[in-house]
């Protein structure tokens, strides 16, 4: 793969200069936004920017806030692989775990805090997410929304843009696959992703359109930044976006996952599929917009079992059929980067998804119920952890 040249990046603006630090592609980098809760009565915990100045040197690092005081992230370093990503993870949720039971606080990860809020949510004190609060106004006290993040390396600017583009078919199925948040405000949405339809309330979401080059990307989003509407291309939160500083794309539209068992999988598909767009046979003509948007809304909606839109056929298809489909697609990409055995569990996770199990755990046990096992089984090792 190509790496840009820096002196070719001389007259772009400063937002725009790509980072070609790292000069192998698809390294990783995996963000999981988190809620914390009073285990006690199963609320928000809205302290996270105390319990941040809590934390100790190696996990301090990693954890920052979000819009919400109930929400801080988790953020890997750069990994090579799927592999070292997962140990991170797995140690971090260990260790905060470890750091808040004695404070009286409790982890869990979904795509949705599932019960009703008494009054309107605590933003973070945090100097972004004061700024965030400031434009939004009131859409940034809605309920709060937890995201798994999944940045990809790329050492060069115009493949940058080239995986941008390669992702956007996609987003439908990524989105189905990780469908995690059926329950908000205390009921059930009749969405498997109520996160999408809750966050869609802020500006810039949804998909980014095709651009032709990193030249066409550049203009577009600079018009945005040089008249101080956007202070930095971060305040994009697209499904899918460019990270210049970063040099990484940012695939954004999963929810949260409950269990790392569940994570993982789908770091392996971004991973692998990031490959299949730049050295497979990946030929695919983007979607029309109004097929993509709506596919999109489909996939919130039904999950792994949505019907969306195949455009060739001009019908209905179920989308665990285009997910596995998908994934024989990748699999010599994922054989390529050392993650094929993680690849081969997205079946099972498409099969039996978190809206799924969290719809059959309130019919057994009710919302407190819900609460209590997505917190149980936030630290729990990858090879047992079963919500």
């Amino acid at each position: 793969m190509r790496v840009l040249d820096p002196g070719t990046q001389a007259g772009l603006p400063s937002w725009a200069r790509w980072n070609s630090s790292i000069r192998r592609p698809y390294t990783l980098g995996v963000e999981e936004e988190l809620m914390l809760l009073r285990p006690q009565d199963r609320s928000l915990g809205e302290s996270a920017d105390w319990v941040l100045t809590r934390l100790p040197p190696g996990l301090s690092e990693h954890a920052s806030p979000e819009t919400h005081a109930a929400v801080i992230e988790l953020t890997t370093g750069i990994q090579l692989d799927v592999a070292g990503a997962a140990r991170e993870l797995a140690d971090f949720r260990a260790r905060l775990t470890g750091e808040l039971r004695p404070v009286g606080l409790v982890a869990a990860s979904a795509g949705a805090y599932p019960m009703g809020i008494i009054g309107q949510s605590r933003v973070s004190h945090s100097d972004r997410y004061r700024a965030v609060t400031g434009a939004m106004r009131a859409l940034a006290r809605r309920e709060p929304t937890m995201a798994l993040h999944v940045h990809v390396g790329v050492p060069d600017p115009e493949q940058a843009v080239r995986l941008l583009n390669g992702f956007r078919n996609q987003v439908p199925l990524l989105l189905a696959l990780a469908a995690n948040s059926p329950f908000s405000q205390g009921r059930d949405t009749g969405f498997a992703s109520m996160r999408t339809a809750i966050f869609q309330g802020f500006p810039r979401t949804g998909t980014a359109r095709p651009f032709a080059d990193y030249a066409d990307y550049v203009r577009a989003v600079d018009v945005l930044i040089a008249s101080g509407a956007l202070p930095d291309p971060s305040f994009l939160w697209w499904d899918v976006r460019l990270q210049p500083r970063f040099g990484t794309v940012e695939v954004r539209v999963m929810d949260a996952q409950a269990t790392l068992s569940d994570t993982i999988p789908v770091v392996a598909l971004v991973q692998s599929l990031a490959r299949l767009i730049l050295e497979g046979d990946y030929r695919e003509v983007p979607l029309d917009e109004e097929v993509l948007a709506e596919n999109r809304f489909l996939a919130a909606r039904d999950g792994s079992a949505a019907l969306i839109i195949d455009p060739h056929q001009r019908q209905l298809v179920p989308v665990m059929d285009l997910i596995d489909e998908l994934v024989e697609r990748c699999r010599p990409h994922a054989d390529a980067l050392g993650c094929p055995d993680e690849l081969d569990q997205v079946t099972r996770l498409a099969r039996s998804g978190g809206a799924e199990r969290q719809r059959a755990l309130v019919e057994a046990a009710g919302l407190d119920g819900l609460i209590s096992a997505l917190s149980d089984c936030f630290a729990e090792p990858i090879a047992v952890a079963q919500m």
